[in-house]
């Protein structure tokens, strides 16, 4: 892989912000000069993207070496003294040569590790899939969630036609819901006492009962059946009374 030296500087000193930084130890690798004491190299480390820089200091202008983080692996590893805490940046590709790095303490050493080991592409491209199943998911419950509260809306809300009509049907017919099926009846229909003959032709008996709030529908009978009876009565009782008039010559009663 050829890249552009310049730019690399560039990026690395720039103002974009890093994934991990600390300092490190190295033995080997490309571009880190070897120490006659075979105790590695301390150096600064600097993380972006999938390109790890080192610098002789966190001051440092110029990058020492640079790795490209793809179609590799970290893993951990021994260090050449004791008391070190090492891992190492292995490639796939033959010919190249590990990276041996060591941290100066176990929690540095596993965030590194950590860091290094989602930094490539490969890793990225793993976790943008499962985000996208992730959001496909999510979508899909959000909208079966938006149709299932949509249809109980409208169920709640469905219109309803106005009953007008009692639900106890007789004969085929409905009685008005203003009309009670239960009610007390003067006894055998007859004229009560105290009214006189043509307040009762006028009223009638179910008219009377009706006006004391009272209902002309006894508990024993169908109230289109009972209504029938109870108008059958008042008409009788108008015949009998325009029959007594005729036979004995009493005038007509004035409304």
């Amino acid at each position: 892989m050829k890249l552009n030296k310049r730019s690399v500087a560039h990026y690395a000193l720039s103002d974009s912000p890093a994934d991990h930084t600390g300092f490190l130890r190295i033995w080997g690798g490309p571009g880190t000069p070897t120490t006659p004491s075979g105790t590695g190299r301390r150096c600064w480390f600097v993380l972006k993207g999938n390109l790890l820089f080192s610098f002789e200091s966190p001051e440092g202008r110029a990058p020492l070496s640079l790795v490209v983080l793809e179609g590799c692996t970290v893993e951990l590893a021994e260090a050449p003294i004791p008391e070190e805490f090492a891992f190492t940046i292995r490639f796939d590709a033959p010919g190249v040569r590990p990276h041996l790095l060591a941290a100066d303490g176990q929690a540095a050493q596993e965030a590194w590790v950590k860091a290094l080991s989602r930094a490539s592409f490969g890793y990225m491209r793993l976790v943008v899939r499962e985000l996208e199943g992730q959001l496909q998911e999510a979508r899909q419950s959000l909208a079966s969630h938006r149709c299932a509260t949509r249809k109980a809306i409208a169920s709640r809300c469905k219109p309803q036609a106005p009953n007008h009509l009692s639900p106890s049907p007789e004969n085929g017919h409905f009685l008005p819901s203003n009309c009670s099926s239960m009610g007390s009846t003067e006894e055998g229909g007859s004229r009560p006492a105290g009214r006189d003959l043509a307040e009762w032709e006028w009223q009638g008996p179910a008219s009377f009962l009706l006006s004391k709030g009272q209902s002309p529908v006894s508990p024993e009978t169908s109230c289109f059946s009972t209504l029938h009876d109870w108008y059958g009565q008042e008409i009788v009782e108008l015949r009998r009374g325009w029959q007594q008039r005729a036979l004995g010559g009493q005038p007509e009663c004035e409304p």
